[in-house]
């Protein structure tokens, strides 16, 4: 669900770990549980890993010993800020085969990773950005619900004029909800970056009030190991 999507969807950054999005229930996590043993997996900060932190919301961090994956790490999170429940994400995966070999990966849907980038992170916005890039000049003939999702989501000044242009009784439709693209729409591109940068502002404070309580609860847990 992190870095390592961006890679598959051809937003590349470089990752260093391997974040994932799991169903949290006893059976599941037992059968990751066993995963986790053959890769040496322990836990590195708290909160432990417990089904009842994961359906909270909060990340579960491993460290991995076994040679072949020696200090890769590991974040596990069953919840994700503004997204839909684990299984309407499943049911929207995206399966991507690896160039490699046979191996298919299944990865969060792009309006869906695109959400969970949606973060405090300085370094998720121009992924965001990349993303939607990529996805843009993927498509030589959008289905309407992926210009849709361009519109509602495009980061890119100037694509959004083009698209825009392109798609204007879309582009219509979605200015009423969406001031970015309703500049767009007249063509002022610094006004739509104006814009932009107040949707981000936003949901960086959207994110910052959905961590606080969860937090608070961490230093908790910190202050009671430190004990």
């Amino acid at each position: 669900m992190g870095g390592q999507a961006c890679i598959l969807y051809g937003a590349a950054e470089f990752s260093r770990d391997s974040d994932f999005v799991v169903l949290a229930d006893k059976r599941n996590l037992d059968l990751l549980q066993v995963a986790l043993r053959e890769l040496e997996a322990d836990v590195i900060a708290v909160p432990p890993f417990e089904l009842a932190y994961l359906e909270k919301g909060h990340a579960v961090h491993f460290r991995c010993r076994h040679p072949d994956v020696a200090g890769l790490r590991i974040d596990l999170m069953s919840v994700l800020r503004g997204a839909d429940p684990f299984a309407a994400l499943w049911n929207r995966r995206q399966t991507i085969r690896l160039e490699t070999g046979a191996e298919q990966v299944p990865v969060l849907s792009l309006p869906d990773l695109v959400q969970a980038k949606k973060t405090q992170r300085d370094k998720d916005w121009p992924m965001i950005r990349r993303l939607l890039e990529a996805d843009y000049v993927s498509h030589a003939r959008p289905s309407r619900e992926t210009i849709l999702f361009w519109l509602r989501e495009s980061r890119t000044p100037e694509i959004l004029g083009r698209l825009c242009q392109r798609y204007a009784d879309e582009a219509a439709r979605m200015a009423a909800s969406r001031q970015a693209v309703a500049a767009a729409r007249s063509g002022d591109l610094d006004q739509v970056a104006a814009f932009l940068a107040q949707e981000e502002a936003e949901e960086r404070r959207r994110d910052a009030e959905y961590w606080q309580p969860l937090r608070r609860e961490l230093e908790s847990l910190r202050h009671e190991a430190g004990r």
